[in-house]
């Protein structure tokens, strides 16, 4: 998978894409992620990127030429799968929505800021908006990388135990049932029996019981109307 991530602020996501499972994924080739920095394609003598809005208001607007310049240069070298912009009005990210993403060759995310982007930007280039909740950030860059992380563990072979990523909370829509380790007992706080009796079929069953229950009582939107 290619990603390339477009923003103003490149140095807040060297840290983050080069610890973990990022760094891992770049290493073994299954991850090639290219930072751009927006200014860089400004012809604003000043490398300005955004301007006041047209009809009056408050805030300041990202400016469609360098963001169209970028875009263009990028999609005359490859063909990208999607172009998503990271802003609070776009679709929730969820887990269905990685699993898609994860699917991908190539993709482009474009980390907004100020009063947003200049809406032709969106009109003509972006084919996915996302959301990472109800909330508003300085810009787009935190959240481009929590998508960028709940996207790339899916791919095969970042996870050194793939079938990890496939029993994670929400991939079946319920949540993770309790996990426990060693020791069995510390300090009187016993381990369930059911996980020591080395009978995977209960286990299987504590398991799948244990995920709905906690379904139900923290997320039972979840399940719909069951």
């Amino acid at each position: 998978m290619r990603i390339d991530i477009l923003t103003i602020l490149p140095g807040l996501l060297e840290g983050p894409f080069s610890e973990s499972i990022l760094k891992r994924a770049q290493e073994r080739g299954l991850l090639e992620l290219n930072i751009h920095n927006i200014r860089d394609y400004s012809t604003n003598k000043h490398k300005k990127v955004d301007a006041t809005q047209y009809g009056g208001g408050a805030g300041m607007v990202m400016t469609i030429q360098p963001i169209a310049d970028l875009i263009d240069k990028l999609q005359s070298e490859r063909e990208y799968d999607e172009i998503i912009f990271m802003t609070p009005d776009g679709e929730v990210l969820d887990q269905e929505m990685s699993n898609d993403i994860s699917l991908k060759g190539n993709i482009i995310i474009l980390c907004g800021h100020y009063k947003g982007i200049d809406e032709r930007i969106r009109e003509h280039y972006i084919t996915r908006e996302i959301s990472i909740g109800s909330f508003v950030l300085t810009g787009g860059e935190l959240a481009a990388c929590v998508v960028v992380d709940s996207v790339v563990r899916l791919i095969p072979g970042v996870i050194n135990d793939e079938t990890s990523a496939l029993t994670d909370s929400f991939q079946d829509n319920l949540l993770s049932p309790p996990v426990y380790t060693k020791p069995s007992d510390y300090n009187g706080m016993k381990v369930p029996d059911v996980l020591l009796s080395g009978n995977f079929a209960k286990i299987d069953k504590w398991r799948e019981q244990k995920a709905i229950e906690r379904t139900k009582k923290r997320r039972p939107d979840l399940l719909g109307n069951d």
